[in-house]
C-alpha cells in the first residue's frame, strides 16, 4: 500500500513540467497528449483561475501525485463590458488527475470536494466538467473517441449529470488537393489584419457577446496580428467571422491542441458565425471552406474543427467525427 499523501497545497506554476509528465503518463497522455505551454497558457495565464481551488497533492518523496484546478469568472478588467455574460454563480473544474498508482484512496473524491467549496465561497451555484471559456482543455468529458464509462460513473456518482455533448471532427487532405470557395456576389472575404481590431471587437460585443467576444478581446491583447480570422464583408461592414489557427498562432487555440499527434502541421477551423440579418443565405459554408482553403495554402493538410454540436454539417465537408465530449454539470 502506497504511504501516506501530503495535505494539499496550491497548485502553482513550478508544478507545470511535473503535471505536464503526469498527464501524458496517464490514459489521457495517448488521446490527449500534453505541452507544457498549453498547461501554462490555460491554467496561470487565465485570470479566470480560481487559486483557492486549484490545489496539488504530493507523495512521500515530494513528487506531484494529483492535481485539481477551477475557474471562476473574474476578469473584469479584461472585458470591462462582460456584465451579465457570465454568470457569478457559474463555476468550472476545468482539470482533476490522480497518478494511475495512487487511485483508489479517495484524493480524487477530496480534491473535488475542496474546488467546489472553493467554488461554493465565491458564489458558484453550478459547476460544469471543463467547458471554460476559451482557455479550456475539454469542453466537456473527454473520449477518444468515446468518453470512459468508469469516468462517467465516478462523477455522476459525485453528483454530476449530462446535459449534452459535443463532437471533434477531423479530415485529412491529400497532396495538392484542392480547396476551392466560393465567394457570394456582394461579399467580400478576407484576413484581417491588426488594423480591424476595432472593428471585429464591435461586430463581435455586437453580434456574440459572451465567450467569442471574450476570446477575440485576448486574441489581440495576446500579440494577435489577424492572420487567425477570415472575415467576411459586405458594403465595407464586417457581417460574419471564421478563427483559423496553426502552430503559429499567439495562443493554442482548443482544434490544435493535440497537434503532437500528427505527423505534419495541424490546423483547426472555428469558430464561426454570422450577422444573424445575414443568416440564411448559405455564408456560414462559404466561411468555413474559406478558412479551410487558406490553412492549404499554408500548406497544412491535416485540419480539426473542435466542439462543434453540428457534426452533420461537417460531415457533408468530407468530415469524420474524431472525439467526443459529454457536457455534465452539477448543482452545488
Amino acid at each position: 500500500m502506497k504511504q501516506a499523501t501530503m495535505p494539499p497545497v496550491p497548485l502553482s506554476r513550478a508544478h507545470v513540467p511535473e503535471a505536464c509528465r503526469l498527464w501524458n503518463a496517464s490514459e489521457l497522455g495517448e488521446a490527449f497528449p500534453m505541452r507544457e505551454r498549453l498547461l501554462r497558457q490555460s491554467w496561470h495565464d487565465d485570470p479566470n483561475l480560481l487559486q483557492e481551488g486549484t490545489l496539488a497533492v504530493c507523495g512521500p518523496n515530494g513528487e506531484l501525485i494529483a492535481f485539481v484546478v477551477a475557474k471562476l469568472w473574474q476578469d473584469g478588467a479584461g472585458y470591462p463590458d462582460a456584465e451579465g455574460r457570465f454568470p457569478a454563480d457559474q463555476g468550472w473544474i476545468h482539470a482533476l488527475l490522480v497518478a494511475r498508482d495512487w487511485r483508489g484512496r479517495g484524493i480524487g473524491g477530496r480534491l473535488l470536494e475542496l474546488a467546489e467549496q472553493a467554488l461554493r465561497a465565491r458564489g458558484a451555484r453550478t459547476v460544469d466538467l471543463g467547458n471554460d471559456l476559451h482557455k479550456r482543455l475539454f469542453p466537456g468529458l473527454p473520449g477518444a473517441p468515446e468518453p470512459d464509462a468508469a469516468v462517467r460513473k465516478w462523477f455522476e456518482a459525485r453528483g454530476y449529470a449530462p446535459c449534452g455533448e459535443l463532437r471533434d471532427m477531423q479530415r485529412s487532405y491529400g497532396a495538392g488537393e484542392p480547396v476551392a470557395p466560393y465567394t457570394p456576389e456582394g461579399v467580400t472575404v478576407r484576413l484581417a489584419t491588426r488594423a480591424d481590431s476595432a472593428r471585429l471587437t464591435a461586430f463581435m460585443a455586437r453580434c456574440f457577446p459572451g465567450r467569442w467576444d471574450y476570446a477575440a478581446r485576448q486574441y489581440w491583447q495576446d500579440g494577435g496580428t489577424g492572420r487567425e480570422y477570415v472575415l467576411m464583408e459586405e458594403a465595407g461592414e464586417i457581417i460574419g467571422f471564421c478563427r483559423i489557427n496553426d502552430g503559429q498562432s499567439p495562443v493554442l487555440a482548443q482544434n490544435v491542441y493535440w497537434a503532437p499527434l500528427f505527423a505534419s502541421e495541424l490546423g483547426g477551423v472555428g469558430p464561426l458565425g454570422l450577422d444573424e440579418a445575414c443568416r440564411g443565405r448559405g455564408y456560414g459554408a462559404k466561411l468555413v471552406l474559406a478558412g479551410i482553403s487558406m490553412l492549404r495554402r499554408r500548406g497544412i493538410s491535416e485540419i480539426v474543427i473542435d466542439a462543434t454540436p453540428i457534426a452533420d454539417f461537417y460531415a457533408k465537408l468530407g468530415y469524420a467525427p474524431w472525439r467526443r465530449y459529454i457536457l455534465m454539470r452539477k448543482a452545488l
